[in-house]
Formats: C-alpha cells, structure tokens, sequence
C-alpha cells in the first residue's frame, strides 16, 4: 500500500524536494503551504500529478485534512537568518503553535510524524563535531534565538507526544543543504556567493571567513531524509555532509566554478553566528545506512546551473 503523506512547508526548498521525491516513488501528497518563504514555482510542475494535492493554510490555525494519512512532516517554518530577522514572531509561532497543531493531526489520524529539526539546536556549539547527545550553546534572547528555540521546543514537545500518546516521531536535524530551489537572496552563504558571483558583484564573507559549514546536497539530505522516515528510530539524527569547509574556501569554490572576476570583502560577524558546523553521522550510518554521496563540486556545478537559468 503506498503511503499518503502531508508536507507542512511544501513549497519551500526542503519541501518541494521531499514531495517530489515521494511523488516519483508512487505515493500520494497532501502539500500545505502558506507562501511566507515558500515559493508556488517550486511546485509547479507538481501539480500535473493526480497524487498532488494543495492546501494553502497557515499550520498555526486549525489544521484539517480530509481522508487517511500514513505520514506528517513538519517543514513549515522560516529557515535562514534573513527570514527569522524579518518574521521572528511567525517563526516561533510555526516551530511552537504550529508543531502542536500538526502533532495532533498525526496522532488523530494514526500517522507518523517527523519534525524537521535543525543544526541550530546546537548553537553556536563548544564541540566539533556535533552529535546528537550535545544539548547545544545556544542564546535563547539573541536574533537568532528565535529559530534555535522554535526547533528546541519543537524537539520537546514531539518527544512528549511519543512518550505521552505513544506516537512514532522522527526528528531530523538538518545541517547545512544546498541545491536548486533556493532563494538567491535568503541570506545563506551558498545562494548568496552564487547570486553575488553571477552578477559580477563582490562576494560578501563575514568575520575573518574561519568560520566551518558542512555542506550537503539536497538529494542526499532528501535520501537520509526519508530512510529516516522508513526507520523506526524516534530519537533525534543528524543528516548531513561532515566534510567541513571554512566559509572563506566555500566563497573562494564558487568563484572558481562560476569563474567570475568578483572580488571576496569581509564583514562584521552578525551577532550568534556559529563558528563551526559539522555533523556527527554515526547514528545515520549506524541505524540508516546512510551517508552523503554528492561531491561537492558537482552539486554546487548544479547549483550554480539553477541559479543561472534563474537570472
């Protein structure tokens, strides 16, 4: 029996992917968006599909879906620091009102439910790499905190519907992805180097560029996704690439590959923004069997082909 599964956030770039992705498999979707980040062109072509089905709602009202559903994923929700500084009430609404809501609709309807959780719970983390038994550093008053203590909460409030009502939930913490469907000016180092670097303008580092992010492609982050999905395991993982990149190399990869004449300037370090970013995927491997498999120059080379054709 194939799945019918609800994506909260199905227009977004995470979003978009999965429903694609479960599309293709055979299954049916039930995509739930309300366009604050999301973007209806990334979804698009999803509606020539007889197993795509649409609700425009926003997740921290009442939530009702007709008709079975095997699985909920909670994507909705802001996701990078430009978006979190221009929505911080929406963004602590959707990981705190709006979990609740899509708790409850999985457990009326008998369904699994995942959470897209984030790095972010680990702040600004005095350990490298981060596994998933670290609590975090996180600065629950700082610009930042409002998304970090969205997710936390989140984390909490899932893990209270597993243990009180007995539910299945997957928490995935997410570390930095990249690919198509991104926004080129959502504020994350990748579409921002690719936009800047495209347009012949200076490639924006902030700090000294020491600080580490571990970049994954988006088909990878869809494929531990999804095998977490299948699994049993109701604790929290981490699904990432930890090939750790300062982001000084990262800027300096790009420039390369779009092979632009643009200049690299610093910046001030934005308040809270973590100095490292590496996941530990121990867990992955161990219960999923899974570990990312895209070279980075390859996914970036299709990245940078998006981005170009979106100009």
């Amino acid at each position: 029996m194939k799945r019918r599964v609800l994506i909260t956030g199905a227009a977004g770039f995470l979003g978009s992917h999965l429903a694609e992705t479960l599309l293709a498999r055979g299954e049916e979707v039930v995509g739930m968006e309300n366009f604050i980040t999301g973007r209806v062109e990334n979804i698009d072509h999803l509606f020539k599909s007889p197993r795509f089905t649409f609700i425009r709602q926003d997740v921290t009202n009442f939530m009702h879906v007709p008709g079975k559903l095997d699985a909920v994923l909670h994507f909705a929700s802001p996701a990078s620091p430009i978006d979190y500084a221009h929505f911080p009430i929406p963004t602590l609404k959707v990981g705190a009102l709006g979990t609740h809501k899509a708790l409850g609709l999985a457990k009326d309807k008998g369904a699994v439910f995942m959470l897209a959780s984030t790095s972010e719970t680990y702040g600004d983390p005095l350990v490298n790499p981060q596994p998933e038994t670290y609590w975090g550093n996180v600065n629950p008053i700082g610009p930042r905190g409002v998304y970090d203590e969205a997710k936390r909460f989140a984390e909490a409030m899932t893990m209270a519907y597993h243990r009180y009502h007995g539910m299945q939930v997957r928490i995935v913490r997410i570390f930095n992805t990249y690919g198509p469907r991104m926004r080129g000016q959502d504020g994350r180092a990748v579409p921002n180097f690719i936009t800047q670097a495209l347009k012949g303008k200076p490639l924006t580092v902030y700090g000294d560029g020491s600080q580490t992010r571990s970049l994954c492609y988006v088909t990878d982050l869809v494929d531990g996704i999804l095998r977490l999905l299948d699994s049993k395991v109701n604790s929290p993982v981490n699904i990432g690439n930890p090939h750790e990149l300062t982001i000084l190399q990262i800027a300096q990869t790009i420039k390369r590959l779009t092979r632009s004449k643009s200049h690299i300037v610093r910046k001030p370090l934005p308040t809270d923004d973590p100095k490292v970013r590496r996941p530990d995927i121990t867990l992955a491997k161990k219960l999923l069997g899974w570990s990312p498999k895209v070279p980075l120059e390859k996914g970036l080379a299709r990245t940078i082909e998006y981005f170009r054709k979106e100009r």
